[in-house]
């Protein structure tokens, strides 16, 4: 049975009000939060990896899912010369192994346009394009254009988009127009300054989505409503019965084909600025008073204002940097970071990073981060860990001893999507003896209907122009502001900053990482 509208609305309205409803709400109603507007995306790099390995597959599951406006249009833009066709036909490659029985219909809705990035004239035939498009499936000109394309481009193309006249608005027709960006944004801070000026000549604010598409993760949203639809926790969330927070995000891979991007940035900028920042402001932040994009904001900014910061000199106590050897993932023989394909055979740059961070305001003075991400680890795995004091008088010593364990509380993002909570109990028998057992909740527990992936839920909230879930402005730069004295420290490995370790791939990493805790 089909529901309208205004029947799911009543029947959310009777919940939140305690009462019974008999509705029973499909899955699905949970994707849309009502229809779509029309609207054009445009992707630069549209030949790229980035578009190819996962742009691409999104978008054609979004369709299939419904979850698409109406009347869309789909448009690569890259440097290579094609026509629609080849450029439908290499959108076919990326999607093999998906349904295909809409192919043909979604085909339709993909063009192609040639650009180069240094060329006006360029972008000029790319808005005549595009203005063929609204007359013919855009109505309200609505445009979306995604960078998938390398960050040295980003400010070229977006001072050329803003030329051809690209970046306004249309009035007339009420269309908006907004610009996807993906990470890094700048690489310290002085060039996350200087992009976000050159983006602000031509684009507000509002219209710029800097996307992260962890924050886009199912399990990664999860952490909000746990914390704050359920009462029982969020009274424990802090500095008097948090003993240490652990957030972790772990890889097997290696720098795979993105070696030289890599040399340049290193695990701090690649993981730490953007992914590992989002999840410890999502775990240290207030409540905001309102569950909307600002107001969330607003509370991770003031987690960022209260890290404590640290100086160079303080790194090498805080901060535990780390490059893999070879060694042996799933079973399988790996170079070291050294020798792989683009790297530089004396290269300094850092895979693995352990971190201690300090939030110094009421609710978690005194109480130490860890934030822990590397390359060619064990397994990949993100969770957040929180583990909470000890009894503060134990009337089980005497049986005992001082064995008992903390209680602990385990958000996994991935692969295991679940939240545990570990407790004591006693052993049946007449001996007094404990063991540690577990509360566990599976994220799919009794659901059945579609997931959003993460660059898909990004895609959607992007048409609707939900700011939630992306980066803003001033963000950003408060998160290059605290790690810049740390890549200043890491510029230093085996002189003023932390010596570089070593660990074989397939570990956890250096074994100084200890010396953290």
């Amino acid at each position: 049975m089909e529901y309208s509208r205004e029947e799911i609305d009543r029947h959310i309205d009777t919940v939140i009000k305690g009462q019974t409803s008999d509705l029973r709400i499909p899955p699905e109603a949970c994707l849309v939060d009502g229809p779509l507007e029309s609207c054009t995306i445009v992707i630069f790099g549209a030949t790229g990896d980035l578009t190819m390995r996962k742009l691409a597959p999104e978008l054609y599951s979004l369709y299939l899912k419904d979850a698409l406006p109406d009347s869309v249009a789909i448009v690569g833009a890259a440097r290579a010369e094609m026509s629609h066709a080849q450029f439908r036909e290499r959108i076919r490659d990326a999607v093999t192994g998906m349904d295909l029985s809409r192919w043909d219909r979604f085909a339709s809705l993909l063009y192609y346009q040639s650009v180069r990035f240094d060329s006006p004239a360029s972008f000029t035939q790319l808005s005549s394009t595009l203005s063929e498009l609204d007359n013919e499936r855009n109505p309200l000109c609505n445009r979306i254009f995604y960078f998938a394309i390398p960050p040295s481009l980003y400010e070229g193309t977006a001072e050329l988009l803003g030329a051809a006249g690209l970046s306004q608005e249309t009035e007339e027709r009420n269309g908006w127009v907004r610009l996807v960006v993906e990470k890094p944004f700048g690489r310290d801070l002085k060039t996350a300054i200087s992009l976000n000026r050159t983006l602000h000549k031509h684009f507000k604010e509002r219209q710029i989505f800097r996307i992260d598409h962890y924050l886009a993760k199912e399990t990664v949203q999860n952490v909000l409503m746990f914390r704050f639809a359920n009462a029982i926790f969020e009274p424990l969330w802090n500095r008097m019965f948090v003993d240490r927070v652990t957030i972790t995000a772990a890889e097997s891979l290696g720098v795979e084909n993105r070696a030289r991007y890599y040399e340049e940035s290193g695990v701090l900028r690649d993981m730490f600025q953007n992914h590992m920042m989002q999840l410890l402001s999502l775990v240290a932040m207030e409540p905001p008073s309102r569950m909307e994009a600002d107001y969330v904001r607003d509370e991770k900014c003031k987690v960022f204002r209260s890290l404590r910061l640290l100086s160079p000199s303080d790194a090498t106590r805080h901060v535990v940097l780390g490059q893999y050897l070879a060694g042996t993932v799933d079973g399988k023989s790996v170079p070291g970071y050294r020798q792989e394909p683009g790297v530089n055979p004396d290269s300094l740059t850092p895979t693995f990073a352990a971190v201690r961070v300090f939030v110094d305001n009421w609710r978690w003075q005194g109480v130490p981060f860890y934030l822990t991400s590397g390359k060619r680890l064990a397994k990949k795995m993100t969770e957040i860990v929180i583990d909470f004091k000890k009894a503060p008088h134990s009337m089980f010593r005497g049986l005992l001893g001082e064995s008992i364990g903390q209680n602990r509380l385990t958000l996994g993002i991935y692969p295991d999507e679940k939240i545990h909570l570990s407790f004591q109990t006693k052993n049946p028998g007449a001996k007094v003896c404990l063991r540690s057992v577990r509360m566990d909740f599976d994220y799919r527990q009794d659901y059945t209907g579609p997931v959003l992936d993460a660059y898909e839920k990004a895609i959607m909230d992007c048409i609707q122009g939900d700011h939630m879930l992306f980066w803003r402005q001033d963000g950003v730069e408060l998160s290059w502001s605290f790690l810049e004295p740390i890549l200043e420290a890491c510029e230093d490995c085996f002189d003023k900053g932390p010596e570089l370790q070593f660990y074989a791939a397939g570990t956890w990493g250096p074994q100084d990482e200890d010396a953290l805790t």
